[in-house]
């Protein structure tokens, strides 16, 4: 796999659009990031998963997935070294990654694209 696909797997996902954070391609649904591709020169796509998910996956495929270095990576942010991925493991990730988008737009107070209005 590669950003390519990478690319065309994120925007396959309901409601994903591409833009642009700090220079680098990101992936959005409801305005908010759930994948990046900030680290491509060095083979990665990101991944925007919780700490627990994060930990699952580097135990289950060590040599897929890695957490980014400093607080963000604790915080659960992952690579996944995409010439080692295939497209069900590639899909996979990026759905879980998505998923976990989608669920903390829904939550209220949040102020993504999907969130419900505030009653007045």
């Amino acid at each position: 796999m590669n950003a390519a696909d990478f690319r065309r797997i994120a925007l396959s996902l309901e409601g994903a659009e591409e833009s642009s954070h700090m220079g680098a391609p990101d992936f959005r649904v409801g305005g908010r990031i759930f994948a990046t591709l900030a680290s491509e020169s060095q083979g990665y796509g990101n991944l925007m998963l919780t700490s627990e998910q994060q930990a699952e996956f580097v135990a289950e495929r060590p040599e897929l997935f890695l957490p980014i270095g400093g607080g963000w990576g604790k915080s659960g942010a992952t690579h996944i070294r995409l010439a080692v991925a295939n497209e069900d493991l590639l899909a996979g990730a990026l759905r879980t990654a998505w998923k976990l988008r989608v669920e903390k737009n829904e939550k209220p107070g949040r102020r993504g694209r999907t969130a419900k209005p505030k009653q007045k």
